[in-house]
């Protein structure tokens, strides 16, 4: 369903109502403006998104569903993931930077809004001066004039925002500060996915290591049954050596799964920002770990629910504020100042009411000529405004294909998974039987290793598969946006840039055709 007429309509009201105040209550302002510039802050329109969104994923039947919660590590229902993963939202350093920077964007854009507001300064002065005799008389005497000048007074000035210029520049300031905390999300919600799948990987190699490790024994105790052949002469030194080498393979198959132990342990110790020596992780087994259903919803859903969008979304809201601010620039300005206050040569008659002085002034400034800044700094923002429009366009698109990916993943990794168990099934019954045989005496060693191999291979494989589909899951949920809600962060009406055709979102930009909320 196409929402983007009603949305056009509800705009065109909103602006319509802004053009008519500005009519009514400026016309002075208008009437200034025309003979400097032959063109209207209002003929500015922001660019259109034309992105489309798809009614449907292809590998899931098109539901609406709702978010995922924000605690979804808890889903794998793993207390130790779950710890961990509390652990690293409370002392990652990552997320720590993206709050320094939440705070930064508070003060830009308190910065941006000051010029909203008058400025008022006290001003307090005493001053003694003293001139030589010699300038008040030329034959003499010559007596020193010295004389006291005490003042108290206030100044104040105040820029008339007749075209909206700091009006724009403050919510750009604004938008900026909301894409500031989205950032913070995005970083959040990434640090929740490596914690989880650092996690998995550590018991994705604790497994390959059980399995290394028992396969070791089992290739060693084939050794002994082949050794045991050979002093009876029923087995060859070749048969011998093939069995030690396969002995040997298997011994070096676990240094390296050890050290991804160790070293993803220290990687979830860098996450949760702590020392490797002070986090204690114990591990497990990937057996132990649920695997969660996830609903994956229906695309347009991803719009509200994937922080970068919103980021995107809001930083192209604030450069349409400061495209706005730049062609307001090319208008006159327009400046109130006065000052007043009281001022005496003698303290004692500092507040008397006939020592009181005031000044008020009136400005009004166009600029002519400025060697091209004023374009140049509107070509510079209306660029920056096409680069911020396609970053848009891609994160919308990206999450798409994110959501796509992760349900294949999923799909494929199920079956992938289910068909390497089977693997290993016959595998493991192959090989029982071939070492059966092996003490019997009725099987050629050949046969013997054949089967081994291919036991040891199905079970390393099974393994890795069941932590790619783990995987695969923490990647739809990241997909999803794992949780996050934007309408934590609400927007003013006024944050809403000017449109032409689509769905307003929460930041005020225009969703694709199709949109459905």
């Amino acid at each position: 369903m196409n929402h983007g007429a009603p949305a056009q309509k509800h705009y065109t009201q909103i602006r319509g109502a802004r053009v008519r105040r500005g009519r009514s209550a400026r016309p002075f302002a208008a009437l200034i403006a025309l003979p400097f510039l032959g063109c209207s802050l209002l003929d500015n329109p922001n660019p259109k998104l034309d992105v489309e969104t798809p009614v449907s994923y292809r590998e899931a039947r098109a539901v609406p569903a709702p978010a995922p919660a924000l605690d979804w590590p808890r889903e794998f229902r793993s207390p130790e993931l779950t710890r961990l993963s509390v652990d690293a939202q409370a002392g990652n350093f990552d997320i720590a930077a993206a709050l320094a920077r939440i705070v930064q964007a508070q003060g830009q854009a308190e910065i941006a809004g000051a010029a909203l507001y008058p400025t008022v300064n006290a001003d307090v002065s005493a001053d003694r001066a003293g001139s030589p005799g010699t300038l008040h008389s030329k034959r003499g005497p010559f007596r020193t004039v010295a004389s006291n000048l005490f003042s108290l007074g206030l100044t104040a000035s105040y820029e008339l925002d007749f075209w909206g210029l700091n009006a724009a520049n403050a919510r750009a300031g604004r938008l900026l500060l909301e894409a500031s905390r989205f950032d913070r999300d995005v970083v959040a919600l990434m640090t929740a996915a490596s914690v989880a799948n650092t996690y998995f990987t550590v018991l994705g190699s604790q497994d390959r290591l059980r399995i290394a490790r028992q396969n070791t024994q089992t290739a060693e105790r084939v050794l002994k049954a082949i050794q045991n052949r050979f002093s009876v002469g029923t087995a060859s030194a070749l048969d011998v050596s093939q069995e030690e080498s396969l002995v040997d393979t298997q011994r070096a198959s676990i240094p390296p799964l050890e050290q991804t132990v160790l070293q993803s342990k220290n990687l979830i110790a860098v996450l949760v920002g702590r020392p490797p020596e002070s986090v204690s992780i114990k591990g497990g087994s990937l057996d132990r770990i649920f695997v969660p259903h996830v609903p994956p919803g229906i695309p347009s859903q991803l719009l509200l629910r994937r922080p970068d969008i919103a980021e995107a979304e809001a930083q192209l809201a604030a450069q349409n504020a400061s495209v706005y601010a730049a062609r307001a620039a090319f208008f006159p300005t327009i400046r109130l100042s006065g000052s007043g206050g009281v001022e005496s040569l003698l303290l004692k008659n500092l507040f008397r009411s006939d020592a009181f002085f005031g000044q008020m002034a009136a400005s009004a400034t166009q600029p002519i000529f400025d060697g091209g800044n004023l374009e140049g700094q509107f070509t510079l923002q209306k660029g920056k405004q096409v680069e911020l429009l396609q970053n848009y366009r891609k994160a919308i698109v990206q999450a798409f294909t994110d959501a796509e990916n992760a349900l294949i993943a999923i799909q494929e990794t199920t079956r992938h998974e289910k068909l390497e168990a089977e693997v290993v099934a016959a595998s493991t019954r192959a090989y029982n039987l071939t070492e059966q045989q092996l003490h019997e005496g009725t099987i050629d060693i050949t046969t013997v290793l054949n089967t081994q191999q291919t036991l040891f291979q199905a079970e390393d494989t099974l393994s890795q598969i069941k932590l790619q589909r783990l995987t695969a899951v923490v990647s739809l949920y990241q997909a999803l946006g794992g949780g996050f809600a934007r309408d934590q962060y609400p927007v003013t009406p006024d944050d809403q840039p000017a449109t032409d055709s689509g769905t307003i979102l929460p930041s005020g930009v225009v969703a694709a055709p199709g949109y459905q909320p």
